[in-house]
């Protein structure tokens, strides 16, 4: 199966079927995360733990394909995992998104290597990280920190 197959199936799944989109009711943690330049908007909801792991999320709002999906895939990837591990991930979806990332590397993202040729698209390399983007400010909040702040793909 060639690589842009594997890309659109994944892809596919993850928008027509996402496992991560709905309110979650007991989250401890939200932030919006919008890219003007498409509409895209999300909202991430998180619900960590007292000692940092992300033990849920879900998100919710409407966008293109690939942010819906990329969100979906981050869920996927980020639940169960420390803060640390989780802005781990987060940095290496970025990299390779901007300079690439080695075989191991790409092992660790799992499904969400599946868009690493979007960095060949630079009209939507910004729906690609929006989840990824607000993850990372996310985790940096205190838990029952709600709304207010808006991360952007600028």
């Amino acid at each position: 199966m060639s690589n842009n197959t594997f890309y659109n199936e994944i892809l596919t799944d993850h928008n027509l079927h996402p496992a991560h989109k709905y309110n979650l009711m007991d989250a401890n943690l939200a932030l919006e995360g919008i890219n003007p330049s498409c509409g895209d908007d999300i909202v991430l909801q998180l619900k960590m733990s007292d000692d940092g792991v992300i033990e849920d999320g879900s998100f919710n709002g409407d966008g293109c394909a690939i942010s819906q999906a990329s969100a979906d895939m981050m869920l996927d990837l980020v639940k169960g995992k420390t803060k640390e591990e989780a802005r781990h991930l987060a940095e290496l979806f970025l990299k390779m998104i901007k300079e690439g990332i080695s075989e191991d590397e790409m092992e660790e993202l799992e499904e969400a290597a599946s868009l690493q040729d979007i960095a060949h698209m630079p009209s939507r390399v910004k729906c690609a990280v929006l989840g990824w983007r607000t993850l990372e400010e996310l985790i940096e909040k205190e838990p029952g920190t709600q709304g207010g702040d808006v991360v952007t793909t600028e």
